[in-house]
């Protein structure tokens, strides 16, 4: 009768460890571009194998993925936050939504926009969804809670304003048009958001010259 080979182990997997490569590649990717920063690069940065990396993701684009769930937890988390300590004064708090998201895509260069479009589009489709969900859920509920403290307008529809603003981070917030506009991630939403809360903000009485 033959003998079974005892089956094989799949090698564990250090969490910590993980974290640590998801940061290596955070900073790499979103400073240097997708393509320029090589997974031997990764390894001889975390003083590991590339086997070793290779045990937690099979590929770079994995990778990658992982890196941008981490962004959007991140920056899901600090909004949240916001939302929870949103105080009666709404159009303060839209710009600190603003400060927020500004301060999020800082870190993120030209180069990283440029790759991810050309050689993994499919996880720039990733992005673009998970930022609509952002727009629509956060800045959703402000206009909402500034139409009942009269900060924005009323004569136009939150869903209504929440499309435009989607609308404009479609059309500009892609890797084609930011590089055509020679425009950072940062200044691309940073002018946009300023654009649609100027046109959705109640305009204040100015006294008369």
């Amino acid at each position: 009768m033959p003998t079974r080979k005892p089956k094989q182990q799949e090698p564990s997997v250090d969490q910590a460890a993980v974290q640590r490569v998801v940061a290596a590649a955070r900073r790499q990717f979103l400073a240097h571009g997708f393509r320029s920063v090589s997974m031997d690069d990764l390894a001889a940065e975390l003083g590991m194998s590339k086997k070793t990396l290779y045990v937690s993701f099979p590929s770079k684009a994995a990778l990658l993925e992982a890196v941008l769930k981490e962004k959007f937890r991140e920056v899901e988390a600090d909004l949240g936050q916001l939302a929870k300590d949103q105080a009666a004064d709404v159009e303060a708090a839209l710009h600190r939504f603003l400060n927020c998201l500004q301060r999020h895509t800082a870190e993120i260069q030209p180069a990283f926009i440029r790759d991810i479009g050309r050689e993994t589009p499919e996880l720039f489709q990733l992005i673009e969804q998970r930022r609509r969900d952002v727009i629509r859920r956060y800045f959703g509920g402000l206009f909402e809670d500034g139409k009942k403290t009269g900060v924005i307008r009323h004569d136009i529809p939150t869903h209504l304003i929440i499309e435009i603003l989607l609308g404009a981070v479609q059309a500009i917030m892609n890797p084609p048009k930011l590089v055509e506009l020679g425009l950072t991630v940062e200044q691309g939403y940073s002018f946009i958001i300023r654009l649609i809360l100027e046109g959705a903000l109640v305009p204040t009485e100015k006294a008369l010259p």
